[in-house]
């Protein structure tokens, strides 16, 4: 099997997804700093190794852990071994530590968070409406950023104030170009950054997800300072970084494809199917680190062997023929039925995909009602992919917001 070395810089996440899709179902992968692992790139083998439970969370299975081949300045160590919390434990823990996020993300516990993120979404936009109209804005920073912070900060109970540092160590930690002497310090700063958090929280509780998990705690659901701590860390990161993605994802994809946007503006194209089909075609996750065999997995023709690692190559399976058709790779908002796994399948399934809809969903329209004659202020071929093998991230969206709804030019 010809072994697909991902590229860390992130240069062509499309060929790169092409060209795992052509290497079948499971394909031999080298990650940044020359970690061997497996991906699946299609759909339906992807849905069944997710609900497979010969396929664990439990790094202690892997080979190449338990030969000491993975180092801790290993820039993805933060993902591979990120310690101990409802994404890296299965069955009964899983469930324990899983149970609480998940009813306090609940569909109809999310939907009450709706007035807060239109307030957040209104001050973004008249905030962005101070700029003068000719001169570019970078959209991420500006728009796409602030809103899912602040949601998932609000959330957990998270100051303002500690949202720099935050931003700060997440590049690093995400980044396959952090400087391997860097790593364990930046591991060392999240715990820090984080107990504090949890600490201060229990010191003044509020009506946040974190006050939630240390009560349960105290009250007899065995959780212990690192599975809080740990916890609160997964739902920081991944409550924003998928989101920000989102939003930036979808503007790029209506932007070059002006007859969907000028539908969608038109109300001929609902929202949903523009996020959803942006999730899919162009989806926030490209890879998910990490699970492990327990045993040798037969995938289509080829074997996952007992103690290998496997990742989930959200970016390949998203445009795979097979379950999308001859139009997988072309975004087409009005796809129908559109059965994607961008938030993942099984017990690992996102919690927080509701919340993550519902932001898109609110600031999209919002953004677009606000700025309908919004364009790239650059072409979208030098629009550049930031070094993070397992999130389609731009560095920045440069546009050209026009004059804002309602105002003279």
């Amino acid at each position: 099997m010809t072994r697909i070395a991902l590229d860390p810089f992130v240069r062509d996440l499309d060929g790169e997804s092409a060209a795992l899709r052509a290497a079948g179902p499971l394909a031999e992968v080298e990650l940044p700093g020359g970690v061997h692992v497996y991906a699946v790139t299609r759909y339906a083998a992807a849905r069944a190794l997710l609900t497979d439970s010969r396929v664990v969370k439990d790094i202690n299975v892997w080979n190449a852990w338990r030969r000491g081949e993975i180092p801790m300045d290993w820039p993805l160590i933060g993902l591979a071994n990120p310690g101990r919390s409802m994404l890296t434990v299965d069955g009964a823990d899983h469930r324990r530590l899983r149970t609480l996020v998940a009813q306090a993300l609940t569909v109809r516990r999310v939907e009450r968070l709706r007035e807060g993120i239109e307030a957040l979404t209104n001050a973004s936009l008249e905030k962005l409406a101070s700029h003068p109209a000719g001169e570019p804005v970078d959209l991420k920073a500006e728009f796409a950023y602030p809103l899912p912070m602040n949601v998932i900060s609000e959330l957990m109970g998270v100051d303002a104030a500690d949202h720099p540092r935050l931003k700060e160590l997440f590049e690093k930690f995400f980044s396959t170009q952090t400087p391997p002497e860097e790593v364990p310090q930046m591991m060392a700063d999240l715990g820090t950054l984080f107990t504090k958090i949890v600490n201060d929280k229990r010191a003044n509780p509020g009506d946040d997800l974190t006050s939630a998990l240390i009560a349960a705690s105290e009250n007899g659901d065995h959780l212990t300072d690192e599975e809080i701590v740990n916890t609160l860390q997964l739902i920081i990161a991944a409550g924003h970084e998928t989101t920000i993605s989102l939003i930036v994802n979808v503007v790029e994809a209506l932007q070059t494809h002006p007859e969907q946007r000028e539908k969608v503006l038109n109300g001929e194209i609902g929202w949903d199917g523009v996020i959803e089909e942006t999730l899919r075609w162009n989806t926030p996750t490209s890879h998910v680190l990490i699970r492990f065999a327990t045993e040798d997995i037969e995938v289509g023709e080829k074997i996952l062997p007992k103690g290998e690692g496997l990742i989930i190559s959200f970016g390949a399976l998203g445009r795979d023929e097979e379950q999308y058709g001859p139009t997988a790779g072309e975004f087409d908002a009005t796809r129908t039925p559109n059965r994607h796994i961008a938030f993942g399948h099984g017990p690992h399934v996102c919690p927080g995909a509701a919340l993550s809809r519902l932001e898109a969903g609110i600031a999209l329209p919002a953004l677009y009602e606000k700025f309908p004659e919004l364009e790239l202020a650059v072409p979208a071929s030098e629009l550049r992919n930031k070094p993070i093998v397992t999130q389609n991230d731009l560095y920045e969206l440069p546009v050209k917001l026009g004059c804002p709804f309602g105002h003279e030019g």
